[in-house]
């Protein structure tokens, strides 16, 4: 086995006491030597214009695709604004920016109906560089294809990709998607939480430059689960998964500003010249252990479809818990979840490395950041998220760890998020957090 050693968190330390010993002490992070496994696959199948079936290429093909941006999709609901995701689309066409973590010279889309009750019918998509808003620029809308017709229908809780286009693209530049829905789509498949603006405009605007018919605007992914890119590099198997819940999935951080965590991650990655596939699958409010409709199937079956079917993955890092531990008290967004112990989440825990190995997937746990000050504390829940980090810290059940707790927390009062890293809730980190929880990650150890 190897050792690896974290690099420096960015927060100042302060001298322990006896009480903050326990909370700021990293275990040795040890690193098993894993066997490269190849990932399975099971390919979906669309329909295209003409009914027939096609079956979309998908992520066992290593020497080629590669994921360059992912979301994880989520039930149509509302919890914290209002959103398109209830009544879905009738001749609108929507427009969504994403920033793509790795290059090609090749990219493709992937569409998600996993929660769709009907089939989707997709008229047409097109990919271009992002311009300013929803404008793109010049000469760089590509029109996609599916089996080679220009519309697809994807079946209920399917999955289809779009055929691979020449579109060279580099690490962290940002592109468009757009999809025109002609037909009412019913309630759409989404991601709440995105982080960045999407458009909607009435009508066919596929390949519009400007940003003239765009009039409104979300907060929300809809349909989009993926950007796959080929070319550019040797294919290896190097991919991350971050895999979590709102901090992994970006709350508090600014918008349209590419600030979560993984995003600081991937731009330490390209700043070495060593460009990596860094997929976020972290879901706003997520439990490991229970399901809500409002934030997700629970972890350790959304794992199986958001983590174990990325091609070429080698290292998810894992931050999820603290929802199943504060999901029980009233939030005034839905009904209470059952309360969960300690040990529980253990298992949760130990049943997502278990799905990770069984693929020859390496995982870093991590422990779960200071939650003084914020509605989720309370003595019981904080008891709990302390015996987990020690857990965490002390099992050996993970193949390394990284202190997020240590990164982000105020060495003078060290249940409570630095200030200047707090986005204001005391619960999610702001911009700077993010980044001192990036910082905190060892590049060596992926």
């Amino acid at each position: 086995m190897t050792t690896i050693k974290t690099e420096a968190a960015t927060a100042p330390k302060a001298t322990p006491s006896s009480t903050s010993v326990r909370r700021t002490a990293v275990a040795a992070l040890t690193v098993a030597a894993l066997t490269a496994l190849p990932l399975a696959g099971t390919a979906t199948a669309g329909t295209n214009v003409t009914g027939t079936a096609v079956a979309s290429e998908y992520r066992h093909d290593a020497g080629r695709w590669r994921g360059a941006w992912a979301t994880s999709p989520q039930h149509p609901t509302a919890p914290f604004a209002p959103n398109w995701s209830q009544q879905g689309f009738s001749n609108h066409t929507v427009r969504q920016v994403v920033r793509v973590t790795t290059g090609g010279t090749n990219a493709r889309i992937e569409l998600s109906n996993r929660y769709g009750t009907t089939p989707l019918r997709i008229t047409g998509a097109t990919v271009a560089r992002t311009d300013k808003g929803a404008s793109v620029k010049a000469g760089s809308v590509r029109q996609l294809s599916f089996g080679k017709g220009r519309s697809v229908t994807i079946p209920a809780g399917g999955t289809t990709y779009s055929d691979g286009v020449p579109f060279t693209v580099k690490a962290l530049e940002s592109v468009t998607v757009t999809l025109y829905l002609a037909a009412p789509t019913g309630p759409a498949t989404f991601h709440h939480v995105a982080g960045a603006t999407s458009y909607r405009a009435d009508g066919d605007h596929r390949s519009d430059r400007d940003a003239g018919a765009f009039k409104e605007t979300s907060t929300s992914w809809y349909y989009l689960s993926g950007v796959e890119v080929t070319g550019g590099k040797p294919p290896r198997r190097d991919g991350i998964v971050t895999f979590g819940d709102s901090i992994t999935d970006g709350v508090g951080s600014g918008l349209d500003a590419n600030n979560r965590y993984p995003d600081e991650l991937a731009e330490r990655f390209a700043a070495a010249g060593e460009p990596r596939s860094v997929l976020n699958h972290g879901i706003a409010g997520n439990q490991v252990t229970n399901d809500t409709v409002w934030a997700g199937e629970k972890g350790i079956e959304r794992f199986k479809k958001d983590v174990l079917t990325e091609r070429d993955v080698r290292t998810v890092v894992l931050l999820e818990g603290i929802n199943d531990f504060g999901g029980s008290l009233p939030n005034g967004i839905a009904a209470p979840t059952p309360e969960v112990s300690v040990e529980r989440l253990v298992a949760g825990h130990r049943e997502l490395i278990r799905q990770a190995h069984a693929k020859g997937i390496r995982v870093i746990g991590t422990t779960l950041t200071p939650i003084k000050g914020s509605f989720y504390d309370t003595p019981a829940v904080e008891a709990k998220r302390d015996a987990f980090n020690d857990w965490v810290r002390t099992s050996g059940a993970y193949d390394a760890v990284v202190d997020f707790d240590r990164a982000v927390a105020d060495p003078a009062d060290p249940d409570r998020i630095l200030p200047a890293y707090d986005s204001g809730d005391h619960l999610h980190p702001g911009d700077a957090g993010y980044r001192a929880m990036a910082q905190a990650l060892d590049l060596d150890a992926f």
